[in-house]
């Protein structure tokens, strides 16, 4: 019925998080984002108080996320974030999602004592934007039976990046991610528990990250799910002339053309349209099966 349809389809794609087991070779997962920091490029705020943190959730849990990531500092620059401040902002967060909401969890930090103490506490999934800078990142993700995340960044969280320069930004981006699964698996974490993300927008250019984008089927190939983080994001933006709050019909194409190219979580904002995308693409997995 479908036989023009051929999206890329990787082979015996599995993830696990906490107890549950995801087969996704035709299955998309939804991550909506709950940043409790005062400065997040996109919700500013919206969601730093706990009480407003939760209620969000319980909307996005309804809304059909299959994941909630937590988050307490912003990836770009900004006023300096303290372990300790951190923690309090993180912790109270995931305690009262997993007393609450029965899906996975998980914990926005390139800090291994935060990742130490939200796994404790019922996370289950720790996404490093640093690349696995703290040295006993994957240590803590392997001792708290957790899965990861591994993104490729090219200078650091927090660090401005006006100019990045790459002699073959997909190569290099793909060594790079090789080089982290390597290490996560050294550290004990099987293979079952390790994404892998490009990085969009993390020191790439608008170019650099559309190239990542329509080159997802070489990432898909490496045989890890493949995270796709491109909710409302800048290149967005510079690419079409839109303003943050302007990019949701941008960001439903991007995230469209990453499914039909083999990406398999989906790390957004907007759960609601994520998940319509996820379902409608689905169905046309099987049905072109």
């Amino acid at each position: 019925m479908l036989e023009s349809f051929k999206p890329v389809v990787p082979e015996d794609l599995t993830l696990s998080l906490g107890d549950r087991c995801y087969e996704l070779s035709e299955r998309v997962l939804v991550v909506g984002i709950l940043n409790r920091t005062p400065d997040s490029f996109y919700d500013a705020g919206e969601t730093y108080n706990l009480d407003a943190l939760v209620r969000k959730a319980l909307r996005l849990a309804d809304e059909g996320a299959d994941v909630l990531e937590v988050g307490g500092v912003k990836a770009g620059i900004g006023p300096e974030v303290s372990l300790d401040e951190e923690l309090d902002r993180v912790m109270p967060a995931i305690e009262a999602l997993h007393s609450r909401i029965d899906i996975p969890l998980g914990v926005d930090t390139w800090r291994a004592e935060v990742v130490k103490e939200a796994l404790s506490s019922g996370a289950v999934l720790a996404n490093d934007i640093s690349g696995f800078k703290d040295p006993g990142y994957l240590a803590a993700v392997s001792r708290g039976g957790g899965s990861v995340v591994a993104a490729h960044i090219r200078l650091g969280p927090r660090v401005f990046d006006p100019n990045p320069v790459y002699d073959d930004v997909v190569s290099t981006v793909k060594q790079y991610l090789e080089g982290k699964v390597a290490a996560a698996s050294s550290a004990g974490i099987t293979r079952d528990r390790i994404i892998i993300d490009p990085g969009l927008d993390l020191g790439k250019s608008t170019e650099q990250s559309l190239a990542l984008l329509g080159a997802s089927p070489e990432f898909a190939a490496m045989g890890y799910p493949v995270f796709l983080a491109a909710s409302n994001k800048d290149f967005l933006g510079e690419l079409l002339g839109l303003g943050v709050k302007e990019r949701g019909d941008a960001t439903c194409s991007a995230l469209s053309v990453g499914v039909i190219l083999g990406c398999r979580v989906l790390r957004v904002h907007d759960v609601k349209s994520a998940c319509m995308i996820r379902d409608t693409l689905e169905a046309l997995m099987k049905e072109s099966a």
